[in-house]
């Protein structure tokens, strides 16, 4: 089958096929075809698309491809130059524009909207919201900066100290956590909220600080958060004006596709933050979660709070923009293309094929069955232990301990009197050495103790040193008259020889497992 990729609309810089995943799609058994142009906003040169084996062609010619890969929805001229039972890859808005759903339907179109992916962990590489999302977090904080125009890090000069700036991020999804670690990363004092509870220790591995609204929220099972309560509604709006008040820079991102972007800083919240502060709405294409927002513009309120509604976070970037965008249609046509031979094969059994597909062979399957998100299940109550069968077993513990003590009594006793008994018959020049082992016994004892398991093992290679001493001390006594000192010698020298081979081992077997294969 043939593909092509047109050029994208009059401001739109991205492009839905770089080089790189031209080459892709021609392993995939497909034909590609790329009108001239396409890729000149994103810096790709007809003479790179050629040279990674497509073909530069008309606007005519590109059309009358078996699929067409696009970035946004085409005009109705555009459509009409499109085959009968083509396939549209492009990001449909169907929320937005449920009328040319039935458009694409009497063209006989099989349209695939790639902003309809399901949320689940097998789609991920095929979510074109999330990449264009990663993308535009970071822009954000890029045109934040801008907007600023101080530093974000913070510093101690001769001439005096400067604080770092305060990061207000609201919403910890993609593109929040992605603007987390970009003004993390350029030396800001980052702090963020979600919905969310359990995103807390994502926004702490990013290395900013969580603040969790009073009334959490709970996710719904297509992914999205749920809507909220009037209490939970109210309990983070103010959270929001308290924690925009201390900020530098607010960078908001609650966006759920084919729906207007939830409120989330009134003007009375814009009105108690600090002259010079910026507000970033990342949602100002559906509406903007400022009150204030005016999507595609830049303002400035009375306060002096700099607002920025830009729409086209991600098409600042379009270079790699257009990649992961690309690479995104890549892995959908991957999984559309089990044979590669550049056959489309739409199984619509496949959750995800059926979420992305709206209409085919005239036929709307718009909207489609709902995907359930798992979830980890919760926890099963703990049974209640039978309170006299705890009794029991309290008692029985208390009996086990007592006999215990008793035991290690009766061995202290007879060590005891068997230390007694080797003083009473030892020759007076001896018994010094036996306080010397005695102290060092017990030193040796809390010194070991004192030491963490972890470290055990390298500790038995430092006492290998003391095993020498013994093994040579034993072989100095091995040859004496006395068959008892004879004995014990060579007892010696067997259980030190024991020790430092083995530590030895040992030590050899740990240090090979931090060694690379």
């Amino acid at each position: 089958m043939h593909i092509g990729v047109p050029k994208e609309r009059d401001g739109q810089p991205l492009v839905a096929a770089t080089p790189d995943t031209v080459t892709k799609l021609i392993k995939l058994g497909y034909d590609v075809s790329v009108e001239a142009g396409a890729g000149n906003a994103a810096r790709y040169l007809n003479a790179q698309y050629e040279a990674a084996g497509a073909q530069v062609v008309s606007s005519e010619q590109v059309w009358d491809a078996d699929i067409i890969l696009c970035l946004d929805p085409p005009s109705d001229a555009q459509l009409t130059l499109m085959r009968p039972e083509a396939t549209l890859i492009s990001r449909l808005a169907p929320g937005h524009n449920p009328e040319r759903v039935q458009t694409y339907a009497d063209k006989g179109i099989t349209a695939l909207a790639m902003d309809t992916v399901p949320r689940i962990s097998r789609a991920q590489s095929m979510d074109v919201l999330s990449s264009m999302a990663n993308v535009a977090g970071y822009r954000a904080v890029v045109e934040a900066a801008s907007a600023f125009g101080r530093l974000f890090t913070g510093q101690v000069t001769a001439a005096g100290k400067m604080p770092p700036a305060r990061i207000y991020v609201i919403g910890a999804g993609v593109a929040g956590l992605a603007a987390i670690g970009t003004a993390n990363a350029m030396g800001a004092e980052v702090y963020a909220t979600d919905v969310r509870p359990e995103v807390g220790e994502q926004v702490e591995s990013m290395g900013a600080s969580f603040v969790a609204i009073p009334a959490a929220q709970e996710v719904s099972s297509d992914g999205y958060a749920k809507e909220m309560t009037t209490a939970q509604r109210d309990a983070a709006l103010k959270l929001y004006t308290d924690q925009s008040a201390e900020s530098d820079i607010v960078i908001t991102t609650a966006n759920i596709p084919g729906r207007r972007a939830p409120i989330l800083l009134t003007a009375q919240a814009v009105a108690g933050m600090k002259p010079g502060s910026v507000i970033v709405d990342m949602a100002a294409a559906n509406g903007g979660n400022c009150e204030l927002t005016e999507p595609g513009k830049t303002i400035m309120t009375d306060n002096g709070v700099i607002i920025i509604g830009v729409t086209d976070l991600a098409g600042r970037l379009p270079a790699q923009s257009s990649q992961l965008y690309g690479q995104n249609i890549v892995n959908l046509l991957k999984l559309a293309t089990p044979g590669k031979d550049g056959e489309l094969i739409l199984d619509l059994e496949d959750e995800i094929i059926r979420g992305i597909t709206l209409t085919q062979a005239g036929e709307i399957l718009w909207p489609p069955p709902p995907v359930k998100v798992s979830a980890q299940a919760a926890p099963a109550e703990p049974k209640r232990p039978d309170p006299a069968q705890e009794a029991a077993r309290a008692a029985e513990a208390s009996r086990a301990e007592a006999k215990a003590k008793r035991v290690r009594l009766a061995w202290m006793v007879a060590a005891a009197v068997a230390i007694c008994t080797l003083m009473l018959y030892s020759p007076a020049v001896v018994i010094g050495h036996y306080m010397v082992l005695a102290l060092a016994v017990i030193v040796g004892f809390y010194v070991i103790t004192a030491v963490t398991h972890s470290l055990h093992t390298p500790l038995m290679s430092v006492t290998n040193a003391i095993s020498g001493i013994i093994l040579v001390g034993a072989i100095l006594q091995v040859g004496s008259n006395n068959l008892l000192v004879t004995v014990l010698s060579f007892l010696a020298i067997v259980v030190a020889s024991i020790n430092i081979f083995g530590g030895f081992t040992v030590t050899h077997r740990m240090l090979a497992m931090f060694k690379k294969d």
